[in-house]
């Protein structure tokens, strides 16, 4: 038998969200198969008041085959929004925005802040680097001053609407969306 199948999904049924390649085939081997294809793009999120964008942004995050997640602040978060896609992926955890900024510079990767700031450059018309980190703050506070300092440049995402803002978890899927168009 082929050692990526889970013999109790092959006997039990795969009831998973898994894409129909990863079917029967156990966590580790999706997770190994999944890292030889991921980008150079991590995201970061700071200081969520809100846990359930966490948990949207990991299932997002997996759906485009981004290098790793990181938490910065708080070590836990709501996992339900993420509907169990955090196994599939890296997920580090960073106590300060210093301390995330200290590894990002140690592993040569660009901060980009993703937020609706007064002088930040549009998304959408950005070249993305490639080895870059998306960092998003929290839903109502945003980028706290120590993330802003540490990102070489601010971005947002132009809307036209009425709404001062977007939900932190769409604007993540928006950014990843974006760099995917222009690295994928």
């Amino acid at each position: 038998m082929d050692p990526r199948y889970d013999r109790e999904l092959l006997a039990a049924g795969d009831r998973r969200n898994v894409v129909d390649r990863y079917r029967y085939w156990t966590v580790e081997a999706i997770k190994a198969d999944l890292e030889a294809a991921r980008r150079p793009l991590h995201v970061a999120v700071e200081n969520w008041e809100h846990d359930f964008n966490i948990g949207s942004i990991v299932r997002t995050a997996n759906a485009f085959g981004v290098a790793e997640v990181h938490i910065v602040g708080r070590r836990r978060w709501n996992r339900r929004g993420a509907m169990v896609t955090d196994r599939y992926l890296n997920i580090r955890h960073h106590p300060t925005a210093g301390d995330l900024a200290q590894w990002a510079e140690g592993n040569g990767i660009v901060l980009l802040g993703i937020d609706n700031l007064p002088g930040a450059r549009a998304l959408e018309r950005h070249p993305l680097p490639e080895r870059c980190l998306m960092w998003f703050g929290s839903e109502g506070a945003g980028l706290s001053p120590e993330a802003q300092a540490a990102c070489s440049e601010l971005l947002a995402i132009t809307q036209y609407g009425s709404t001062r803002s977007l939900n932190a978890g769409a604007a993540a899927a928006i950014a990843i969306y974006a760099y995917t168009l222009q690295h994928r």
